[in-house]
């Protein structure tokens, strides 16, 4: 497996020393959230798209692929009962896998709970319905652009949908295409009622990319996950994909974060091979 970082906690950081200080502390990978480079990727030309590619090559990482997907622009919503809303939330969601492609990432993790509540009123069955609806319309896009979407399973504190790897893989099913999986995140994992080594179980193939967190919000080892069962799972189960770390408590500084957390990492990794 591969270690890459998301660059949304390097903040204010131009995208290009993202990728030179990842290389620079062991990372293969760098997972891109596309609100820190443009409120609308429609807005993200031909040339940039070529030149963040260009920068990642020649820093020697790879550029992973994208999340927080629908953090910006604003007006996006997945479940929505409004056609209307829908189609402008599939027509960004295709903007998007054509800007991943573009940039030579490979997976797309769908998170966004603010953009796919179900709403008081709102029936639960439709909603999903309609999920269903707006990501069987990509399809074509993901395949053209050799790009897999993942659909996140969240905590119940973030959502009211999708909140276990079990309704995540029933949600895939429904969708019913090979370019659309699921993932696994360790903070939204502790919230299931089994081990992150079941939760990987759980999952299975369909698994095509991991978030690494703990529950407090930081980064791994920054709390008391312990992280050596959950990356021996991976390993166990012969995972080649990426494990990116994931935050949402930037404290104390993104270069804090990063070396400390591919530094643990890395060393589990290692142990695991002695």
């Amino acid at each position: 497996m591969k270690l890459a970082v998301c660059n949304e906690f390097f903040e204010g950081w131009k995208i290009e020393k993202v990728f030179n200080y990842a290389a620079e502390i062991g990372c293969e990978g760098v997972e891109i959230a596309p609100f820190t480079l443009a409120s609308s990727v429609t807005r993200i030309s031909a040339a940039r798209r070529r030149n963040i590619r260009k920068a990642a090559d020649k820093a020697g990482v790879e550029i992973v692929g994208l999340h927080w997907l629908l953090a910006s622009p604003k007006g996006l919503y997945l479940t929505d009962p409004d056609d209307t809303v829908r189609k402008k939330t599939q027509d960004y969601i295709k903007a998007l896998i054509d800007f991943c492609g573009d940039l030579g990432g490979k997976v797309m993790i769908h998170g966004s709970p603010a953009q796919r509540n179900i709403k008081r009123g709102w029936e639960r069955e439709t909603c999903w319905n309609n999920a269903v609806e707006v990501f069987a319309g990509v399809t074509r896009e993901l395949e053209k652009n050799d790009v897999t979407y993942c659909i996140e399973a969240l905590t119940t504190k973030e959502t009211n949908i999708l909140t276990s790897i079990g309704e995540a893989l029933r949600f895939v099913d429904a969708v019913g295409h090979p370019n659309f999986q699921t993932m696994v995140d360790t903070k939204a994992a502790s919230a299931e009622n089994k081990s992150h080594v079941d939760v990987i179980a759980d999952a299975g193939k369909a698994m095509r990319h991991v978030h690494v967190n703990d529950p407090n919000l930081r980064g791994p080892g920054f709390g008391d996950l312990d992280f050596g069962p959950i990356l021996r799972a991976l390993k166990d189960r012969h995972y080649e994909g990426y494990v990116s770390v994931e935050v949402f408590d930037f404290k104390p500084d993104a270069q804090t974060i990063a070396a400390r957390s591919i530094g643990y990492l890395r060393g589990i990794l290692e142990g695991l091979e002695s």
